[in-house]
C-alpha cells in the first residue's frame, strides 16, 4: 500500500518522490513536510509537482492525475467575452505587481472559506518572482488593480497557480493575454492542475498525468524567458504571431 513520502523539515537533500508513486485518493498526494525553497520550489515544477496545503498542515506536494492543461494555441474566448476585451476598459501588464497578484489571490472567497496561499506560500514565490522564475498577469481598470493571476515558468512550459478576479471576467482577461502571449513565445503547454468549469470553458482539457510528464519533458528542458516579462504586441482575440526565437520579453 502506498503512503506519501514524509520530507523532514530543513532537509534539502532527499529528492521528491517520482510522481508516478502519488496516490489515489486523495488524488495526487505524493510527500509530506520539507519546505518552500526556491531549490525545492523548481524541482517541484520540473518534476511535475506543486505544493498545496492549508494552515495548521505540513506542506504537501501534489501530482494529480488527471492533470488540467491549456494548449496556449487552443485558448476558447467567449463571444461576450471578446466584447469585453474589445472595449478595451482594461489595461494588461505583467510582471508589474506580482506581491499585488498573490496577494490578490490569497484573499479570502466567498464561495472557498479559505485560503491556501499562506504567508509562507507568498513569501516562497515572491523570491521566485525576484530570481525571475515567476511571473504576474495584472488587469487594470482605471489604475486600479482588478484582477491577474501568477505562476512559474519551468522552460517553456507555465505553471499556473491561481487566479482573481474583483471585476467581471477580469481573471478571464488575465489568461487570454497570457495564452496569446505564450503561444507568440512558443510555449507548448500551461499547466492549470485541477479541473475546473471555468477552465474548461476556455479550452483546458484533461489528460494522463503520464501524458503531462511527457509534455513537460518535451516543453521544460527548452530555453525560456526568465527575467521581467512585458506584454508584447498581439491580438487577443486573433491567432498569435509566429514565434520569433530572437524576441524576447524583457
Amino acid at each position: 500500500m502506498r503512503h506519501p513520502r514524509y520530507i523532514a523539515p530543513g532537509d534539502e537533500i532527499t529528492p521528491l518522490p517520482d510522481p508516478e508513486w502519488a496516490l489515489e485518493e486523495p488524488n495526487g498526494l505524493l510527500a509530506f513536510g520539507g519546505s518552500l525553497t526556491p531549490a525545492r520550489l523548481m524541482e517541484a515544477y520540473r518534476k511535475g509537482i506543486f505544493p498545496w496545503y492549508s494552515q495548521g498542515q505540513p506542506v504537501l506536494w501534489w501530482s494529480p492525475d488527471p492533470r488540467t492543461v491549456l494548449f496556449p494555441a487552443d485558448i476558447h474566448v467567449s463571444r461576450s467575452l471578446a466584447k469585453l476585451i474589445r472595449r478595451h476598459g482594461y489595461a494588461i501588464t505583467f510582471d508589474t505587481a506580482f506581491r499585488q497578484v498573490i496577494e490578490g489571490c490569497a484573499a479570502p472567497r466567498s464561495d472557498a472559506g479559505g485560503t491556501w496561499i499562506l504567508p509562507g506560500m507568498i513569501a516562497a514565490y515572491t523570491t521566485l518572482f525576484e530570481m525571475g522564475h515567476a511571473h504576474s498577469v495584472e488587469v487594470w481598470h482605471h489604475d486600479q488593480l482588478v484582477g491577474g493571476l501568477y505562476g512559474v515558468a519551468v522552460g517553456k512550459v507555465f505553471c499556473g497557480e491561481s487566479m482573481f478576479s474583483r471585476r467581471a471576467s477580469a481573471s478571464k482577461v488575465a489568461l487570454v493575454y497570457l495564452a496569446r502571449q505564450l503561444a507568440r513565445w512558443g510555449f507548448g503547454v500551461i499547466d492549470t492542475q485541477f479541473t475546473t468549469d471555468h477552465l474548461l470553458n476556455m479550452g483546458a482539457v484533461e489528460i494522463a498525468r503520464r501524458d503531462y510528464l511527457a509534455l513537460l519533458a518535451l516543453h521544460g528542458g527548452r530555453p525560456g524567458w526568465e527575467g521581467i516579462w512585458r506584454v508584447e504586441d498581439c491580438d487577443p482575440l486573433g491567432n498569435p504571431s509566429a514565434p520569433d526565437a530572437s524576441e524576447s520579453p524583457s
